[in-house]
């Protein structure tokens, strides 16, 4: 089995832009996201949090907006949203209709 690394990609200002796990691939040739995965707004809050299985989205997903409120949940199945997603705009009111 690979090694997990995490890797960080910064905005141009050097603040944290996304940080995730990831391993090569059996040929040495690519990264593959596998593990957590968090992306960041430029304020440094959590834009997005999630978990990749083998380069997929998997599981639990959660996006946020700027001001560090849910702005929407759901899961992934193999890269694929599934079920019912959750959203709310940036005051905290649910706007699923």
């Amino acid at each position: 089995m690979a090694e997990l690394q995490i890797a960080e990609i910064p905005y141009e200002d050097g603040g944290i832009r996304y940080r995730y796990a990831r391993r090569l691939s059996e040929d040495g040739t690519r990264w593959i996201r596998d593990g957590r995965f968090t992306a960041y707004h430029p304020n440094g809050a959590i834009a997005s949090e999630g978990t990749y299985s083998d380069g997929i989205e998997q599981g639990l997903w959660r996006d946020y907006h700027d001001n560090g409120r849910i702005a929407a949940e759901g899961q992934y199945d193999r890269g694929q949203e599934s079920g019912v997603w959750r959203y709310w705009d940036s005051d905290g009111r649910d706007v699923n209709g």
